[in-house]
């Protein structure tokens, strides 16, 4: 498998699409250079975009996160969020009632928003269960594990209402040697449980690079042969990339380990345009 240098790359484009967890940052801390990536774009005066599945905070506090790192460039407007296309959808398709959702109350932050009278699952009394017209998968904390998911089960057992994932991601990096899992995947578990498909957003889905090319600012007319996708996940960053006709960046800093990236690209048949050790210049 031949690496590419990603200043070579990164050269060709004007606008950069970035995954956040394992392409910036891990759970805690920065990919280390990855600010001298950042020098690189405003001085070659290129666009960049965060494009997260991370609906557990507001863009504000997530470029907030940024900022306590040391990395002022990432602004709220430069944050493209799935929490952002499932607020869209509440917006058109919830009218009232009460939207029960599982995450913190950062997370809510989409919801609140919208002026829409929200409720963490944990204080949902079941008696009550017809009040709830929608529920949102929004993060994987905030909420009693083994209690709520049995009460999210529970509700959904007795009312016909939309679910709403805002996080499609299975797992997501804590150490280069551990992940966590993520609210994608008890979507997932909830769904074989009660037997019914959910609405998800978030990469690999084109509504995330509908939105997020909707959002150029600098160059607005730009073609999608000069958008990269930089991700370090090959069925989220890379898939989503590739179907939405963007070249794409696989990078070694996060989900996929150096070790196994070449059987995996063999495997699943998601080819990058190419694969760089990290997104750093």
């Amino acid at each position: 498998m031949r690496l590419s240098s990603f200043k070579s790359v990164v050269s060709k484009y004007d606008v950069i699409f970035f995954d956040a967890f394992g392409v910036l940052k891990t759970h805690d801390t920065l990919i280390p250079g990855i600010g001298r990536t950042f020098e690189y774009l405003r001085e070659h005066k290129k666009d960049f975009y965060v494009l997260t599945n991370d609906a557990s905070r507001s863009p504000q506090d997530l470029a907030d996160s940024y900022h306590r790192l040391g990395l002022y460039d990432i602004v709220p407007n430069s944050i493209i969020s799935s929490g952002m296309l499932a607020r869209d959808y509440l917006a058109l398709k919830v009218d009232g009632g009460t939207v029960a959702y599982l995450g913190t109350e950062k997370s809510a932050h989409y919801l609140e928003i919208l002026g829409l009278k929200t409720l963490p699952i944990g204080e949902l009394n079941l008696d009550f269960a017809h009040e709830v017209n929608a529920l949102v998968l929004l993060d994987d904390e905030g909420f009693d594990w083994n209690r709520d998911l049995s009460k999210t089960v529970n509700l959904l057992r007795r009312r016909n209402i939309p679910v709403i994932v805002a996080n499609t991601d299975r797992y997501y990096p804590m150490s280069s040697h551990s992940v966590s899992i993520a609210i994608g995947a008890v979507a997932t578990m909830i769904e074989d449980i009660v037997g019914k498909h959910f609405i998800r957003f978030g990469k690999p889905d084109a509504q995330m690079f509908i939105f997020a090319h909707e959002q150029v600012k600098n160059h607005s007319n730009v073609s999608k042969k000069k958008i990269l996708m930089v991700g370090d996940t090959l069925h989220t960053d890379i898939l989503g990339g590739n179907k939405f006709g963007l070249d794409t960046v696989l990078v070694l800093t996060g989900n996929t380990q150096p070790k196994e990236a070449e059987v995996k690209i063999h495997t699943t048949g998601i080819i990058p345009t190419y694969v760089c050790q990290s997104a750093v210049v």
